[in-house]
């Protein structure tokens, strides 16, 4: 199959991102859009101010505002947030071709069902072809074609070969796995383990802290992702370890922001006020505590960040029940 039009569903931050690197890779892009003030900022003036301020799409990104116009596309790249993912999977049912791979590009664990993306697009485009999009990458840097490297997973390693190549790009570079769980959980969980590490430097715990925390946060999501069924060599890549490292070090970051504003003593609320953006670790920390019971998964860290979330626990309540767990051999 030869690629030669994408869909982007979904023109936030980092749709708009990858609507620009698809552009870039020689693809006529049609990016769509629910808010009406994106739709006129890209049609006027070639940006989407609401969400990639300064950033000027290439000519072949176009915009919509109807999930109808993406059903002529070769490929769709599902860009909503994760909670949103399946009522809008769900929306474009009637428009997609059955065969058109569908490329999930968010991160998280639906609240509730527990899924992961690819078993919320089973459900609701099942005759869809997936593949998984994940990696250290910050949209703005991403669209301004600074270097950048992700994980593209697909069951079928003939398909993912040609997406990986469809998709690649001037400074965007995916690597091909086959291990989507493992790209999946790699992505959802390193969301809400940036929440810890903000509350950290919020709070001036140092450098060594900081480390502490992505080191044991990436023994958590080394031990879901191989409870699910994925491969620990996927979640030691790109896609796992590469982006918890990226997102847990800077404020760039929405989940480590979140962190560092509530180590800094704002209220949930206060953190999230006025924010436009979603941050997906708050929104994915309880499905992650469920899954990690119901998996029996021991996950201290991102169980204390999603106990803060919800009014159970304090910052410094946190950080000392952490410090006094039992001392145990460092294994994952």
């Amino acid at each position: 199959m030869q690629f030669k039009t994408a869909g982007v569903i979904g023109a936030g931050a980092w749709g708009t991102a990858l609507a620009q690197v698809a552009g870039w890779a020689g693809l006529d892009v049609l990016l769509q859009a629910r808010e009406p003030e994106v739709v006129e900022s890209i049609h006027a003036r070639r940006v989407n101010e609401a969400f990639l301020p300064g950033i000027v799409l290439d000519d072949h990104v176009s915009v919509t505002a109807d999930l109808a116009d993406l059903g002529a596309c070769d490929l769709i790249l599902a860009v909503p947030p994760a909670q949103h993912m399946r009522s809008t999977l769900a929306a474009f049912a009637a428009h997609h071709r059955p065969g058109v791979p569908v490329v999930l590009c968010s991160k998280g664990i639906e609240r509730g069902s527990l899924k992961l993306m690819t078993e919320v697009l089973a459900e609701t485009l099942p005759d869809a072809p997936a593949a998984v999009l994940s990696g250290p990458s910050f949209a703005a840097e991403v669209a301004r074609g600074l270097p950048s490297a992700v994980t593209l997973a697909c069951a079928d390693e003939a398909l993912g070969e040609e997406l990986m190549w469809t998709l690649s790009a001037p400074g965007f570079r995916p690597y091909l796995a086959t291990d989507l769980i493992g790209a999946e959980v790699g992505g959802a969980i390193k969301n809400v383990l940036a929440i810890a590490c903000g509350m950290s430097e919020g709070r001036g715990l140092g450098r060594s802290a900081h480390a502490a925390l992505i080191t044991r946060g990436f023994a958590e999501m080394t031990r879901m992702g191989v409870a699910l069924g994925g491969q620990a060599e996927t979640v030691a890549g790109l896609c796992g370890l590469g982006d918890l490292v990226l997102t847990c070090s800077s404020p760039q970051s929405r989940n480590m922001s979140l962190g560092l504003a509530l180590g800094q003593g704002q209220t949930v609320e206060q953190a999230l006020a006025g924010k436009r953006s979603v941050a997906e670790g708050y929104e994915s920390a309880p499905a992650v505590r469920e899954l990690a019971a119901k998996m029996g998964v021991d996950m201290p860290i991102s169980l204390a960040v999603a106990a803060l979330l919800n009014g159970e626990t304090t910052v410094a309540a946190v950080i000392d029940n952490l410090l006094s767990r039992p001392l145990k051999v460092e294994r994952h």
